[in-house]
């Protein structure tokens, strides 16, 4: 038996509480295990550390130094992942449940270091480019930065997923240099807690970047500004009552809400029983409702297939589900754990009774629901529930009422578009699964479901074999949804960075603009000297170094050979008949001979500190080049980013992306491009 013990918050660089407050219980068996503490948060200390401390800390780093210190903690959290795994087993879960919640949330946070290792500058200013001209003669443009907010992220999450709830706010809010006060839900704060303890231990995080808050807000919310920003998951309701919050609102601080919705699953028309397709929709709503003891915002509530389909549906979901064996996790053959407290099974409970109200219940408690290991029947084991509505349209209940465990309704439709009505009457909602071959079908319904769905999962036999599936949020790709889902973005790549920052404006000549972005702006000054820049180490190279080439005449010799070595014999350049009749009216150089005969004009040929180029961005040709004419280059460091990376040899080395503007003999540009290198360092 566990021994009771007090959880304690983590405020102003300090754990706090001593004193036991409410009880927390086991989900298997509603043991008393933890409690929370009684001694009161002093929230004013709490954000006035956050503001002085914590945001002071961050910035001393740039954002290619926090992405570092989340791949090292990413690291350090992944080497004790055993401990979390044997805790979280206390929330009902099973171990698959779990690998979710632990390794999904450690691996939202390498996920978030690389992508901010790859497109974050080495600095604190993120240009949101391109700069435009905004007058006749250049010397005046305009351009877009991102920004540290210079105020605290306070994040309160749901009980389901107590680290991934956690880590996937973390991780772009501290690549923002926001300082977090994570509130978790207070039935599975425990697992929070420990992960958290980590995370200190770890002496990874500057400090005042995270503070911990076991139990209640209290008048935290009351003290925000309008520098400040609020996260929640959690239901719709507590979504509501946390956004009217007067200061709030009055204050206009960001509330970004993310809430458990009535998620649908449609089996397309042209699905029949003897199609893999039909498989692989049953098996996914079989695991939305089981997975997590269905305890998740985006798991299967609404099941959505064709009225002729109903029966077969119906008997292989009751077959696959009477297979499921519900129990301790700990358990062997266990696939299915306990909801994670008694209260939760109240909810559930009450909320089935309501549902099956003019419903069929097909499978539930009667079909020798038994929990394995349940040690008295003290846990809060539910069974899988499949309910039918054989009258969706007329129901409205199915479309209001989230049961938030292992329940889903099944509804028979008529038509494709009728499906798309039914999953549109959930409000908005987080996630549709689509299974269908067909892709026209795909493409008249995904358009209709994704004005009211978060995210489209597309499901088909091609698609199956690496499927992440309907429930699983990545860091890649945006997660929330609209309506009743909470209007709110998470997740999505760079984007969720982008949401803790502040977007501005900025006007000034190029020049200016060049300084304040880190970026060089066409127009604005360079800086020529007798030492090519490609000569330079990566500490000596500076944003403006500038190239500006000796000239070159295309001649039809140049085509020629080129055609001969890419084998591009396109009529463009060898047929001077078919070309006179083009908008050119002459045979042109190829594009890519342009680019080549550039990369021949500003490449300092021998051995130097540029190691390779990897990559070209925004290319465009821009003017034709044609027999005859005169070309020449500008080479420019645009941008620079130390990504604090060394080789195999040790040495040090950073990434650089060149300006190139090709002109011809009337200063017209013909092509433009960047160039990614990596440059060595000194040392």
């Amino acid at each position: 038996m566990h021994t009771p013990t007090t959880l304690q918050s983590h405020i102003a660089g300090r754990w706090h509480g001593q004193q036991a407050h409410q009880p927390l219980h086991s989900a298997l068996d509603n043991g008393l295990i933890y409690h929370t503490h009684a001694e009161p948060i002093d929230f004013a200390e709490a954000l006035h550390y956050a503001r002085k401390t914590g945001i002071r800390s961050l910035m001393q780093l740039d954002f290619q130094q926090r992405a570092q210190r989340l791949k090292a903690l990413a690291l350090y959290l992944m080497e004790r992942k055993e401990e979390l795994y044997e805790i979280s087993h206390l929330t009902g879960a099973t171990r698959p449940d779990s690998w979710v919640d632990v390794e999904g949330g450690i691996g939202t946070l390498f996920a978030y270091a690389s992508m901010g290792g790859r497109e974050l500058p080495s600095s604190n200013v993120l240009h949101e480019g391109p700069a435009m001209a905004l007058g006749k003669r250049g010397g005046f443009a305009g351009t877009h930065i991102l920004v540290p907010r210079g105020g605290v992220a306070v994040h309160i999450n749901a009980f389901n997923f107590p680290i991934w709830g956690l880590l996937e706010k973390f991780a772009p809010s501290f690549l923002a240099a926001m300082p977090c006060i994570a509130k978790p839900a207070t039935a599975t704060s425990y697992l929070t807690h420990t992960v958290v303890k980590m995370m200190m231990d770890s002496s990874l995080l500057p400090e005042g970047a995270l503070q911990l808050v076991i139990g209640g807000t209290g008048d935290l919310l009351d003290r925000l500004t309008g520098f400040d920003a609020v996260t929640f998951t959690g239901s719709a309701d507590t979504a509501v009552k946390l956004r009217s919050n007067a200061n709030l609102l009055r204050e206009g601080v960001p509330f970004t809400a993310e809430a458990d919705s009535l998620n649908a699953a449609i089996l397309a028309p042209d699905v029949t029983p003897d199609d893999p397709e039909f498989d692989l929709f049953v098996k996914e709503v079989a695991r939305e409702m089981t997975g997590k003891a269905g305890q998740k915002c985006t798991a299967i509530r609404r099941v959505i297939v064709p009225r002729q389909h109903v029966e077969a549906v119906g008997q292989r979901l009751r077959e696959r589900l009477a297979k499921i064996v519900v129990g301790n996790p700990k358990m062997d053959g266990v696939r299915m754990g306990a909801l994670a407290s008694m209260d939760q099974h109240r909810d559930v409970s009450e909320r089935v009774e309501r549902l099956a109200r003019g419903n069929e219940i097909l499978f539930g408690a009667r079909d020798g629901f038994n929990p394995v290991g349940a040690g008295g029947g003290g846990g809060a084991y539910f069974s899988p529930t499949l309910l039918l509505c054989r009258d969706a349209m007329r129901n409205d209940a199915v479309h209001d009422i989230e049961a938030f465990g292992p329940v889903s309704t099944l509804m028979p439709y008529d038509g494709i578009d009728e499906a798309l009505e039914l999953a549109a009457r959930g409000r908005g909602s987080l996630v549709t699964t689509l299974v269908t071959r067909d892709p026209a079908i795909a493409a008249h319904a995904v358009p209709v479901a994704a004005a009211s769905h978060g995210r489209v999962h597309i499901l088909e036999r091609e698609a199956a074999v690496d499927s992440t599936g309907h429930g699983s949020p990545l860091p890649q790709l945006k997660h929330g949804g609209p309506g009743r889902a909470g209007g709110g973005e998470e997740l999505g790549g760079i984007r969720a960075v982008k949401h803790f920052l502040q977007r501005a404006a900025v006007q000034g000549s190029p020049t200016m603009l060049a300084a304040v972005t880190g970026e060089y702006v066409r127009g604005g000054a360079v800086k020529e000297s007798d030492i090519h820049p490609f000569r330079r180490h990566f500490e000596d190279l500076q944003v403006g170094h500038s190239l500006l080439t000796h000239r070159r005449t295309v001649s039809e010799a140049d085509i020629v050979n080129f055609g001969g070595v890419s084998g591009d014999y396109f009529y463009m350049h060898f047929d001077e008949i078919a070309a006179k009749d083009t908008q050119f009216g002459k045979r042109i150089a190829h594009g890519y001979f342009v680019l080549s005969a550039a990369a021949g004009l500003f490449v300092s040929p021998a051995p130097g500190p540029v190691l390779a180029n990897y990559g070209l961005d925004n290319l465009r040709f821009v003017a034709p080049v044609a027999i005859g004419d005169t070309i020449r280059a500008r080479l420019t460091c645009k941008r620079k980013v130390d990504r604090n990376r060394t080789d195999e040899a040790g040495r040090g080395q950073g990434v650089v992306a060149w300006d190139v503007q090709v002109t011809n003999q009337h200063e017209e540009l013909v092509a433009s491009y960047d160039i990614l290198t990596l440059v060595l360092k000194h040392a």
